[in-house]
């Protein structure tokens, strides 16, 4: 499933598209995706003008202008096809949403597996929306300062792992971004989330921060399903430190361990035994 980085690599690809136009044609070519979609979807979206498009950790928001808020999230394999309307194929069967916009941009949400979703929401209701409510802060954003990791890491017994995959503490971080991260700071995955020192704490939220970027730097990560707007793979993939390398070798130089797999909550977690403890 995308995590933030693709999310984000997504957000930025959708911006050129969409920015300051004016959506001309909205279909909804089913009543549903992974949820019921509204039913007066494509009559509120139609004739909207695109203001700004932003993300709330795995989610899009795609903001029009005195209109509602379209929340996208792309599920297991959704994706954005785009094109000039009369160079885009017809819409196929797992071509669930279209919209064209007044210069001729045709866009499709593309998703087999239908695990994505839609909704629309009021900008003013956005805050509130079971899905936004919950989520903690943005980890390349302001408000996710060493303090407030410490502060959410204090007293829990769960690992390190499952602390970190918890959004409440902070939001969009996944499998994956969470097992390169507690590589980068040194943590083992195991590790008690509240028997973390203060030094170590500050090490992991710089590591947060540096693995994240460095994944929208190079596109996201391509495991599956997820390529970016213009059709190319993510390449961060080739760079991962832990993730997916089990009985590979560490790649710190003099390590000489192998990395290893353990399952934690029925998820995949990836570290090197020596470097993390």
């Amino acid at each position: 499933m995308p995590e933030l980085p693709e999310v984000e690599t997504v957000r930025r690809g959708l911006m050129p598209l969409l920015t300051g136009r004016r959506l001309v044609r909205v279909e909804a070519r089913r009543p549903d995706l992974r949820f019921p979609l509204p039913a007066d979807f494509a009559e509120r979206l139609t004739g909207c003008r695109v203001a700004a498009i932003d993300r709330r950790s795995k989610y899009l928001l795609i903001r029009t202008e005195g209109g509602p808020v379209l929340l996208v999230h792309l599920g297991m394999s959704g994706r954005f096809v785009s094109g000039p309307h009369n160079q885009v194929p017809p819409p196929g069967r797992h071509d669930h949403l279209l919209f064209d916009t007044d210069d001729g941009t045709r866009l499709l949400f593309h998703d087999p597996r239908r695990f994505g979703m839609a909704d629309l929401v009021a900008p003013a209701d956005l805050p509130a929306h079971r899905l936004i409510a919950g989520l903690g802060p943005e980890p390349l954003g302001p408000d996710f300062t060493v303090a407030a990791l410490a502060a959410g890491l204090a007293g829990r017994r769960a690992p390190m792992k499952a602390a970190l995959l918890d959004q409440r503490l902070v939001a969009g971080l996944g499998n994956i971004y969470v097992c390169e991260a507690l590589f980068r700071a040194g943590i083992s995955p195991r590790r008690r989330a509240g028997n973390v020192a203060a030094a170590r704490v500050r090490r992991l939220h710089g590591a947060i921060r540096a693995v994240l970027e460095d994944a929208i730097a190079s596109g996201g990560s391509s495991l599956r399903d997820f390529v970016r707007i213009n059709g190319e793979l993510g390449y961060f993939q080739h760079r991962f430190d832990v993730y997916g390398r089990a009985g590979e070798p560490c790649r710190v130089d003099g390590c000489g361990a192998t990395v290893q797999r353990i399952v934690q909550s029925n998820r995949s977690s990836f570290y090197c035994p020596r470097c993390q403890h």
